[in-house]
């Protein structure tokens, strides 16, 4: 029989329970109210636009927007299911084709190619990290996971320092912000199915900037002039708005 003084010692050596499971409950807790709520305020009362869309979908956007969980396109643009087909990802970034496939040129492909997509828009944000760990890196050439997928932004950032190095550092990120979102929009051109659809007037490429310190929202549209945009040529934009 197994004495009271080691059972006890090895009741003493066991791993403490986390607490963290506690947390956890509570937020699926949440999450199941929220969506009941959603269920009985919108699906049911909706129900016949929700079973067309179980048939098809047919969007009119492609939205590319940041990762970064204060910027929620479909809260922002108030996008309700079925208008956008959206991919989000580290500071909303579009590679050129010639860097290979990612998750978001494949949805590309899929929005554009099989959706028929007319609109493709591109949505940055005030204090983004990714723009932040960029401006702040002086080696991108690294293993690192951020600095390889931010190299697709380096352009922006070497174009933003040159351009505004009079400007802080919080400046020049804003800054590079918004040029990065327009390298992204000359990116969307070098994939020929794109082009070939913005040239025959079948699509539409848009940039977007939500700044959520004071909840304004800047809107643009590529001028498309009929000729391929050169990797590191200037491209001009018409429409533009702002809102709020």
């Amino acid at each position: 029989m197994e004495s009271p003084g080691l059972a006890q010692e090895t009741m003493d050596n066991k791993p403490k329970v986390s607490r963290v499971g506690d947390k956890e409950s509570d937020y699926f807790k949440d999450l199941r109210h929220r969506f009941l709520g959603f269920k009985k305020d919108k699906y049911l009362s909706n129900l016949e636009h929700y079973q067309s869309l179980a048939e098809a979908q047919a969007p009119k956007f492609m939205v590319i927007a940041c990762a970064d969980s204060r910027v929620c396109p479909s809260s922002i643009l108030g996008f309700q299911p079925g208008e956008a087909f959206v991919i989000r990802n580290v500071a909303n970034l579009v590679p050129p084709s010639e860097n290979g496939p990612t998750e978001t040129n494949a949805a590309l492909e899929f929005a554009v190619n099989s959706l028929e997509v007319e609109n493709i828009l591109v949505v940055g944000h005030s204090c983004c990290g990714g723009i932040k760990a960029l401006m702040s890196l002086q080696d991108l050439n690294s293993s690192s996971f951020i600095r390889s997928w931010m190299s697709n932004a380096k352009p922006a950032g070497l174009i933003t320092k040159n351009a505004a190095s009079h400007l802080n550092f919080d400046q020049q990120c804003r800054h590079c912000e918004k040029e990065s979102i327009n390298r992204s929009l000359k990116n969307l051109l070098t994939y020929p199915w794109i082009e070939e659809r913005v040239m025959r007037g079948k699509l539409s490429i848009h940039g977007g900037y939500y700044d959520f310190t004071n909840c304004t929202f800047e809107k643009w549209t590529l001028d498309y002039n009929g000729s391929s945009v050169v990797a590191d040529s200037a491209c001009s934009f018409k429409n533009r708005e702002s809102w709020g």
